[in-house]
């Protein structure tokens, strides 16, 4: 059974481990989608000639308010509604914070959470016409319990989780839905960098022992953008396997 037959959605960081697996999966059942990419120019092709014409690529800079609108009067003019929009895109720049630059912080705070207010505020748009909707925003477990050496990126993802709780309030009455998936420790390109005795110290956290990989958090953003999930919205849904 095909979940999202004839939908249209913005994945934003399409061509990231996590962002990839939402695009398939929501291609698998039947949407059409429209991901965005930023410096991956090569991910991204590879994604698209894959997909064939059930993906559109958009490379854009989502810290630009404008370039944001632009997308969605795209979308618009080519599609006519925008059902889901995935607020995936993010980065980490980990230090600790008496070595932390401003330049760091403000690169974090803005890619991962500017960029959710810039599209979210032009995306609403189309969707109250419709009266219907899915927003899902990437948070983080970090975002929930903090961690050392990860203040700009837990205080962006903990702000995702505000952000989204108060704009469900807002949309509700217009029949739009709006959710926070907090993945935990998922087996990525992001997270290879981190030592060994740190992962295995998380990996002992985890209730079921292991790591997550990105179709788990596909999963639940399939759940989240289809109708099953259509009397949810203002959660938190901790992909994380029992870490907290």
């Amino acid at each position: 059974m095909k979940l999202l037959n004839g939908k249209i959605a913005i994945v934003t960081g399409g061509s990231g481990d996590i962002g990839k697996s939402i695009v398939k999966t929501f291609v698998k059942h039947g949407a059409k989608v429209i991901f965005t990419f930023f410096s991956s120019k090569k991910n991204a092709k590879k994604l698209a000639d894959e997909l064939g014409n059930s993906v559109v690529s958009y490379e854009i800079d989502l810290k630009n308010l404008n370039s944001s609108k632009k997308l969605v009067k795209k979308v618009i003019e080519k599609f006519g509604v925008i059902d889901i929009l995935v607020n995936n895109a993010g980065i980490i720049k980990d230090n600790f914070l008496f070595r932390m630059s401003e330049t760091d912080w403000d690169q974090v705070i803005r890619t991962n959470i500017y960029s959710i207010f810039n599209l979210t505020k032009y995306v609403i748009f189309p969707m109250i016409k419709q009266k219907n909707g899915s927003i899902i925003n990437m948070s983080s477990i970090i975002g929930i319990t903090g961690n050392s050496g990860q203040s700009n990126y837990s205080a962006s993802k903990a702000g995702i989780i505000g952000f989204t709780k108060s704009i469900s309030k807002e949309l509700g009455k217009k029949n739009i839905r709006c959710n926070v998936i907090a993945p935990g420790y998922i087996s990525t390109k992001m997270n290879f960098h981190i030592q060994s005795k740190i992962k295995e110290n998380w990996i002992n956290k985890i209730s079921l022992k292991r790591p997550g990989i990105p179709q788990d958090v596909a999963n639940c953003s399939l759940f989240l953008a289809s109708d099953l999930s259509n009397y949810i919205t203002g959660s938190v849904f901790n992909v994380n396997g029992g870490m907290i």
